[in-house]
């Protein structure tokens, strides 16, 4: 250690010069390690959605409150000049002013030939209406931007306000097609005019995580629940070798950023059936034709 004013040597450490009494410039500190990007702990893992929404959202004239904590309720108010729809499955209850009706789809031909319904349920107020997909879970709210885009897991949307244009697309890849209908189709939400409203239910906890540009992430086929449009999704397997017993393989679906993905924490499979898997990639005509 060299002393700035005399340049004697001194020990490490010393706080004044043994020569001339100067007072020692100590080394700075390291610069601290840094931060893993995955591990318990760290900045770039999957964030949690802190329970279900709390408070009251309003967009345009429709009011949503989420209620209950084991199955969740979306509550809703409906001013008159917003409708919305919703699978008619998930209607919980209502006032009798709100009016229901059908509302048809988009792309109605395509939707047959897939196997995929061709009407939701609409409600118009003024109004009150609620909302379960009886099952345990979180409520995830999205408000969109207007032109903004979401791609959700078939079958778990909630509800959207009228103005978020609803189609669909298929998703070719290993892990969609073994795990059943609900990974082969992806519903894709845009919001085109008005409030921009969308509620999704996931199953158990859900989680979100943001990747950056080139960034990537492996999340098991049934616990995917949605993803901004601009993120990328492909299939990754791995053939896992048990010696002389042959072996099995690990499929899993990468997301690539940028962008953010929805993960939920209860990993949803439907039941198959003989042959469900042979139908669904076929032609279903109202259930006259399956080829």
């Amino acid at each position: 250690m060299t002393c700035p004013r005399c340049s004697a040597q001194n020990t490490p450490g010393s706080n004044f010069c043994a020569s001339c009494g100067a007072p020692q410039q100590q080394a700075p500190p390291p610069p601290p390690l840094p931060q893993a990007s995955y591990g318990v702990g760290a900045a770039n893992e999957p964030v949690p959605q802190a329970g279900d929404p709390t408070g009251v959202f309003r967009s345009g004239d429709v009011t949503v409150r989420v209620e209950g904590e084991l199955v969740p309720v979306v509550d809703v108010e409906l001013g008159g000049r917003e409708n919305i729809y919703f699978e008619h499955h998930v209607l919980l209850w209502k006032e009798p002013r709100v009016n229901i009706s059908i509302k048809s789809l988009r792309g109605a031909v395509k939707r047959i030939f897939a196997g995929l319904q061709i009407f939701v349920t609409q409600a118009a107020g003024p109004g009150n209406i609620s909302f379960s997909r009886d099952a345990p879970g979180q409520i995830v709210v999205m408000q969109l931007k207007p032109g903004e885009a979401i791609h959700v897991r078939e079958h778990q949307f909630l509800l959207a306000t009228d103005g978020v244009a609803y189609d669909f697309f298929r998703v070719r890849g290993i892990a969609n097609m073994l795990f059943g209908g609900t990974g082969f189709f992806i519903d894709h939400f845009v919001n085109e005019s008005g409030a921009g409203l969308l509620l999704l239910h996931g199953y158990g906890n859900v989680f979100t995580k943001t990747l950056a540009a080139g960034e990537a992430i492996d999340v098991e086929p049934g616990a995917f629940l949605w993803k901004d449009a601009s993120v990328q999704m492909d299939t990754n397997v791995t053939n896992l070798s048990t010696g002389l017993f042959g072996g099995t393989s690990f499929t899993l679906n990468r997301f690539f950023g940028p962008g953010r993905v929805g993960i939920q924490s209860m990993t949803y499979h439907p039941p198959m059936v003989a042959n469900e898997g042979q139908q669904a990639s076929g032609i279903n005509l109202g259930g006259l034709f399956n080829t």
